[in-house]
This record gives structure tokens, C-alpha cells and sequence, in this order.
């Protein structure tokens, strides 16, 4: 994952245009990735696509021709989404266009300009005290016109019509953070996942932020009731505690699903109330659909200093916080894809395990102690109105003891699976295509 971040680093992304579809084609060489085309001006709900952006270079020059800031060192270099720009100016007249931060002198600060046409540059706070009165040139060579907005798709077809949703933003320049550690892992789960039998439906979302979230729930409004569980994925390379953000509805399955995950998995993760400020799922959780979406994060935005600058760079973010991220993903997705009802069918007294060899057969030793008692919790909660993760959470066994214990017992017929009367057959119309249809 962390090669897959240093492949994509360098290239200029923004919510339009070539750096954009070159960071989709590259995910698409990994997984079966469909890439869907936006045109501008197109209405969805009450936003309008923008103008496609494309740049190809930005400088400033001093009076002796030298390159004082230079859009090749760094993509960040330039207010994203500038306009076009040719011109002399003087540095009073150039001052209101530039910015950087004080506090932190040496690191270059990410501003875009994606919805009022204007223009500007990015530049060290060291470098801007360097630059003294006189004329300098100033060069954007960028293209704002009209063309399209690109997302990408990756749907892993499963034994059910409903889904599981992942959803990442991919319009950042060179942040890897905020941005591409998301992308990554992304990436990653959907090819693991692609080799696995599945429950649900898994739907993975590459979108340009709020604009490509609010263009596929327009384009997808019929849909929408098939997404039965989701996380916004962002933030998940540093080394900061886990962070998860509820959905709107604050008591979902997947609101459970991650704490209960968190509480077994890691020494400390901080657990949020929905707010409607963030990343994409605030479209998902909009009271039009309040979708059952979360948010999980190690550092959320804007609380870790190196958000949106230079700083937030290769060194930033490590493979094993990677590697640990994708490990509490899957376990959430391992809740989720199994977690079921079931009824007792021997519910008056606990029967006998061990002549079916479920239990010690010499009192007094420990082994397999916390198997007899998932298996023992799961007899006495099993009415039919108890799910395994309710199991989970009020036994505190981790769900996988309580999932395993429950698939002993149903194989020596103690347990009846309760039919979830939620759950979508597949159907000839069904719109997930398997691995490999797009």
C-alpha cells in the first residue's frame, strides 16, 4: 500500500480533469474499476458539475529570471483550480494571491478555488520573506473549460443484492494522508475481497470530495435502498488512534459493528455523534437518504498539524499503520458479513455439548474455556431476536468467538438461522456486475 501511495504521490489531482482519470486508470490496473464520465454543467440536486481543470506548469519569477516558486517542485505550489494567468506585477500587487503559514515556515499549505474563478500560489512562509519589492512574472498555464468529471466504481457482486459501501475521496494534489492513504486501502480490500464467496455486495467508491458523492447519489437514486451498511475511508496512514464517526442514524448495525471491532482490536479509539461537517458522509447521511454510513479515521481531518500542507508527505504515513488500518476494515467487514440471527432449538435448559463434543470432557481445565462460553451465551440469547454482534456486545466475548461458537451449534442442529427479512435476492436486473464485468 505505501509503494501504491509513492506511485501515485506526485501527480496534480483536483476534482476534474487529467491528474484525476490518470489516478483512476492507475487503481484500475489493481481492481475491476469502472470510470464514469460527468459532463460540465450537468445539475445534480442543487450543485452544478464545474469546468474541468488541467494545468500544465506555474511559476513565479524574480527580476533575474530565477523560478522563486515552481509548480514542478510541488503540485501544492498553486491555489488548485487557478485560472489562467500571464503577467508582471509588482509584489504588492501579488501579495493578496499568496499564502503560507506562519507557524510553520517550511511547510507549503494546500487552498483551492474550486467553485469562484481566482487564482493564487502556495509557497513556504521562508521563502515568501525571501521575496523582496520589485517586479515579478507570473505565470499559470492552466485550462478551465468545458468537459467532464471523472469517478471510479468497483462493484464485487456477493450472494445478496444489499450492500456494503466504501467510499473515498480522490481529488487531493501530493497529500498522502489526506487522500491517498484512503485510495490505497481501498484498493487493497477491494482485490482481497475480489478472491473471497461473499455475503453482501461490496460497492467502492473513487470520487472527487462532495462534488462526486452528490453526482453518484443523483445518478444513482434508485439504488440507494440497497446500501445496507457503509464507511467513508480517509486518514488512515499515521500513526494516531483510531476515530470513528456515527452515521446520522447513531445506532445502526455498522455503529456497533466498529466500536465493538475498536474495543477488541486496539488500546485506544475515541468513538463520535454524527456531524453533518467532514468528509462524503455528510451526503450519505443527508436526511434525504440517511444512509447507514460512518466514518472511520486514524487522525480525523483538520486535527493533526500536517493536514492539508506539504508536511502531509511520504514520511507521514507508515506501512504499518497501514497494515493495521486494513486489518480493523476487515474485521468490521467480517462482523458484517457475518453477522446473523438465530434461534435455539433445544431453548429449555442448556443441552448437553459435550457428548457432541462441544464442551471439556474432564472438568477443570481452561482449555477452550472461552469457546464453551461463547457457545453457552449464544444458547441462552439465541431467541430469535438477538443478532450475533448483540450476542457480542453484551457477553463482551470479541465476535469471532461468538460467530464461530454459533456455526458449532447450527452444524449439531441447536441453531436455526433466522431468514433476515431486509435482505434483497439477487435478481437477472441486478446492477453489480461480478469481478472482472467492468
Amino acid at each position: 500500500m505505501h509503494e501504491f501511495i509513492a506511485e501515485l504521490y506526485p501527480i496534480c489531482r483536483s476534482i476534474t480533469g487529467d491528474g484525476l482519470r490518470e489516478t483512476l486508470k492507475r487503481i484500475g490496473k489493481r481492481i475491476p474499476l469502472e470510470i464514469n464520465e460527468v459532463p460540465s454543467g450537468t445539475q445534480v440536486f442543487d450543485w452544478t458539475v464545474p469546468r474541468e481543470w488541467n494545468i500544465r506548469d506555474a511559476y513565479i519569477k524574480d527580476q533575474h529570471g530565477r523560478r522563486v516558486v515552481d509548480f514542478m517542485r510541488s503540485n501544492l505550489h498553486v491555489v488548485n483550480y487557478s485560472v489562467p494567468m500571464k503577467a508582471t506585477m509588482a509584489l504588492a500587487e501579488l501579495m493578496p494571491h499568496l499564502h503560507s503559514l506562519p507557524e510553520h515556515p517550511d511547510w507549503i499549505p494546500y487552498r483551492t478555488s474550486y467553485y469562484t474563478e481566482n487564482w493564487g500560489f502556495c509557497l513556504t512562509q521562508r521563502q515568501l520573506e525571501q521575496m523582496r519589492d520589485g517586479i515579478y512574472e507570473v505565470c499559470i498555464d492552466s485550462t478551465l473549460k468545458d468537459g467532464s468529471m471523472s469517478y471510479g466504481e468497483c462493484c464485487l457482486k456477493g450472494r445478496e443484492d444489499s450492500e456494503i459501501l466504501l467510499s473515498c475521496h480522490v481529488c487531493h494534489p501530493s497529500l498522502c494522508n489526506d487522500n491517498l492513504s484512503g485510495i490505497a486501502l481501498m484498493t487493497f480490500i477491494a482485490e482481497y475481497l475480489s478472491r473471497l464467496e461473499l455475503r453482501y455486495s461490496h460497492r467502492f467508491l473513487f470520487l472527487p470530495g462532495t462534488i462526486g458523492s452528490i453526482a453518484w447519489l443523483s445518478r444513482n437514486e434508485e439504488n440507494i435502498d440497497r446500501i445496507k451498511h457503509g464507511l467513508v475511508v480517509a486518514c488512515v496512514g499515521d500513526s494516531g488512534e483510531f476515530n470513528y464517526k456515527k452515521s446520522r442514524r447513531s445506532n445502526a448495525e455498522i455503529d456497533r459493528a466498529v466500536p465493538h471491532v475498536l474495543s477488541h482490536s486496539s488500546p485506544s479509539f475515541k468513538v463520535m455523534e454524527f456531524s453533518p461537517y467532514g468528509y462524503d458522509e455528510r451526503q450519505y447521511c443527508s436526511p434525504g437518504f440517511n444512509l447507514a454510513v460512518g466514518s472511520l479515521t486514524r487522525s480525523p481531518n483538520h486535527c493533526f498539524p500536517q493536514y492539508h500542507t506539504s508536511a502531509d508527505d511520504l514520511s507521514f504515513v507508515r506501512a504499518e499503520y497501514l497494515a493495521e488500518s486494513m486489518t480493523i476494515f476487515l474485521k468490521v467487514i467480517n462482523v458484517l458479513e457475518n453477522n446473523r440471527t438465530y434461534v435455539n432449538l433445544n431453548p429449555k435448559c442448556e443441552p448437553q455439548l459435550g457428548k457432541r463434543g462441544l464442551y471439556r470432557s474432564e472438568g477443570g481445565k481452561i482449555d477452550g474455556q472461552l469457546h464453551e462460553l461463547a457457545a453457552l451465551w449464544v444458547l441462552n440469547l439465541s431467541d430469535g431476536s438477538a443478532s450475533l454482534l448483540d450476542i457480542a456486545e453484551r457477553s463482551g466475548i470479541e465476535f469471532n468467538a461468538i460467530s464461530n461458537a454459533a456455526a458449532a451449534l447450527a452444524a449439531h442442529d441447536l441453531l436455526r438461522e433466522v431468514p433476515d427479512s431486509s435482505k434483497n435476492q439477487n435478481s437477472p436486473s441486478r446492477a453489480c456486475g461480478a469481478p472482472g464485468d467492468a
